[in-house]
């Protein structure tokens, strides 16, 4: 049964330990909420080393309720209140740099010339205002400007991309409210000064890289005249493409373009392949032309040494000389014959013998030139019913035969 409900007997005792619901009489009643904070406020200023805010537990609830113990109270809390808060301030002043940032530090609106160096850093939180910037990466952005007029009055569609990278972290955080928007607004102005000092023909097609590179530079002195701390790394023009009326005719001028510069490309290779071809031919035939110029010397120096030497034995003995020289003639023109003329005795005929038909037939000597005495002697008697005349002229004839020698004087 609960220990308020009526018939408990008179034991109805609340859970404070008191009879009756009562805060008074023989027992304990409920701790009350001053003594409480008393306690605590004692236990506060002996940790802070402070006087204890009451003189003893017979002092009942005046001494809870004088304002000693209110004050001391507020006082002890405040200190903690204020040593925690001193060391979250403090641990709040602690931050890292990147090994990529630099931090650029203000100090009551005032900006500190030296910067923030990668590593673990310390400043005064709510006084100094640290900002951290990456100097090492290498941003990029995209512009495309539509409708841009040329200097020959026509109208294209560029695309650029530009890398930067922020130089000064000083610069970029303090000079200018936006450095962002003031990069984009410049890109877009010297995007459209460099095409419009330029033809549309050399924009499309050869002139395309001088125009990142006049971008690039009339870029880079709008950001130093702004003083954004902002390096221009490079500059790419994308695409660049003509009106859409007048497209078509731009891409065959393109392709024929290409078709040029393949064709030169097929030209060169061919240069390349012949041309080594030629001068080796070339080499070649002055060489052999060296040879056969060496040849005909060292003959001509052999013939005229030999007619020295024919001189010299002609002046000897001239008729012995000249006939020998005669007969000699005779022989190496009449060996490279396989026709022989032989002379007859008594009469100024000649008789021909064709010998390369006889040959030719394999009835003399099986058809090969006769080479020893016996093979001139069987070719004379085979030859023998052609001879017409007497009889010494045929033994005459023979014998010459025999001789393989041909005709004689």
């Amino acid at each position: 049964m609960a220990w308020n409900e009526p018939g408990n007997n008179g034991n109805e005792k609340d859970p404070w330990g008191g009879e009756g619901g009562r805060r008074g009489g023989g027992d304990q009643g409920p701790p009350d909420i001053d003594e409480v904070i008393r306690k605590i406020t004692k236990k506060f200023n002996g940790l802070l080393g402070g006087k204890s805010g009451g003189s003893g537990s017979g002092s009942g609830s005046g001494s809870s309720g004088s304002p000693m113990g209110s004050g001391g109270l507020t006082g002890g809390m405040l200190v903690g209140l204020v040593l925690v808060a001193s060391v979250v301030w403090g641990f709040m002043g602690f931050y890292t740099v990147d090994q990529a940032e630099q931090g650029v530090v203000m100090r009551f609106g005032k900006v500190i010339d030296q910067v923030v160096q990668p590593g673990l850093h310390w400043n005064p939180p709510l006084i100094d205002e640290v900002t951290l910037v990456n100097v090492q990466e290498l941003n990029t952005e995209t512009y495309s400007s539509r409708a841009t007029l040329t200097t020959d009055e026509n109208i294209i569609d560029i695309a650029v991309t530009v890398q930067y990278l922020i130089q000064d972290p000083v610069k970029f955080v303090i000079e200018v409210a936006n450095p962002k928007l003031s990069l984009d607004n410049s890109a877009e102005s010297a995007i459209r000064h460099v095409v419009g000092g330029n033809s549309m023909e050399q924009i499309l097609t050869t002139g395309r890289d001088l125009v990142a590179v006049d971008v690039k530079e009339r870029l880079q002195n709008y950001m130093d005249a702004y003083e954004t701390g902002i390096f221009i790394s490079q500059v790419n023009v994308e695409n660049t493409q003509p009106p859409d009326n007048v497209r078509p005719a731009f891409d065959d001028v393109i392709r024929a373009r290409e078709d040029e510069q393949r064709a030169q490309n097929e030209a060169q290779q061919y240069s390349n392949r012949v041309i080594p071809n030629a001068r080796g031919e070339a080499q070649r035939q002055i060489e052999q032309a060296n040879a056969y110029k060496e040849q005909v010397i060292a003959r001509a120096e052999g013939d005229a040494s030999r007619f020295d030497q024919l001189l010299t034995e002609y002046a000897k003995a001239p008729e012995v000389t000249r006939q020998r020289m005669y007969i000699d003639s005779l022989q190496d023109v009449l060996t490279a014959s396989s026709k022989i003329m032989v002379d007859v005795d008594g009469g100024n005929n000649m008789l021909y013998l064709p010998l390369d038909k006889m040959m030719g037939q394999g009835s003399v000597t099986g058809g090969s030139r006769p080479n020893s005495a016996q093979e001139w002697r069987a070719l004379a008697n085979e030859l023998e019913p052609y001879l017409s005349g007497s009889s010494s002229a045929s033994s005459v004839d023979r014998s010459r035969l025999t001789s393989g020698r041909g005709a004689r004087p």
